[in-house]
């Protein structure tokens, strides 16, 4: 009796040792940790991936230079921002050539006389000055104006077609002072061309029979409303004396008659001196 109870009482003490987890036991495979998006933004500002430039996650015209494992955080001029085409270049560029996007954070303006920022295109302050902008250089700025029926674009930094601008209150009818005549939907496609009722020289092309855009004859000639296409002004019934004050009858004489150019000699002669045959030599016929 005496042994059983002792091989019963070993018998508990080995099960009683085996369900008890022992202390500081890892598992085989722990799962793997997810770094979150603040760590992972954070990585550039603890550590350097390489040498080299490389931009901020949130603040488009911060950036950071690396080298030898050591970090430099860096930013653009104001109106500048970093352009991270290259990690091996250290370039600052205006917005209109960089994705900004999921980056849109930029540091505090230094605003200057016509200047929002010390560098780039900017808008006239009047918004009726739709074709006026200014181009800033250090907080130093010079006065551009577009071309004649262009309007300057605050996305591209250009000037552009009016309906391409899409700016309030410079739209193609605001500009031009035009409105296209309707039409049905298949003349629309053709986009129609009016002449322009104030300037002999200039018409207007309808671009889907509803958007206006000014363009022009060359010197000399005006717009025919009846053949839709630029004839000499004299040959223009409406238009006749357009030019008069202008240009004189010789002056439109020659435009009209370009003197012809006197054609090329086609068998022009060679200069080169013909080769003598040397001494002991035959020239073979």
């Amino acid at each position: 009796m005496a042994l059983k109870s002792l091989a019963v009482l070993a018998c508990l003490i080995v099960l009683a040792s085996s369900a008890v987890p022992k202390k500081g036991r890892k598992p085989a495979n722990p799962p793997a940790r997810v770094a979150d998006d603040s760590e992972t933004d954070a990585e550039i500002t603890s550590s350097c991936p390489d040498d080299g430039f490389f931009a901020d996650a949130e603040q488009c015209d911060k950036y950071y230079e690396c080298r030898n494992g050591q970090i430099i955080e860096k930013l653009c001029p104001d109106g500048m921002v970093f352009n991270d085409y290259s990690p091996e270049e250290e370039k600052c560029d205006l917005p209109f050539n960089i994705d900004c996007s999921q980056r849109p954070k930029l540091q505090e303006p230094i605003p200057a006389e016509h200047c929002v920022r010390q560098n780039g295109y900017f808008s006239h302050e009047d918004p009726k000055e739709c074709g006026k902008f200014y181009y800033c250089v250090d907080g130093k700025f010079n006065a551009i104006t577009c071309p004649e029926g262009l309007v300057y674009n605050d996305k591209s930094g250009i000037c552009t077609w009016a309906d391409e601008a899409k700016k309030k209150g410079c739209g193609a009818a605001d500009v031009f002072k035009f409105e296209c005549p309707a039409v049905n939907e298949t003349f629309a496609l053709t986009h129609p061309r009016y002449a322009d009722p104030d300037d002999c020289q200039f018409f207007y092309v309808c671009i889907n029979g509803n958007t206006p855009r000014r363009s022009g004859c060359k010197l000399g000639q005006a717009f025919d409303d009846v053949s839709k296409k630029c004839e000499w002004a004299r040959r223009v019934p409406e238009c006749a004396d357009w030019y008069k004050g202008q240009l004189t009858d010789a002056e439109l004489d020659a435009l009209e008659n370009p003197p012809t150019p006197k054609p090329k000699p086609s068998g022009s002669s060679s200069r080169r001196k013909p080769m003598r045959p040397s001494k002991g030599k035959q020239i073979e016929e």
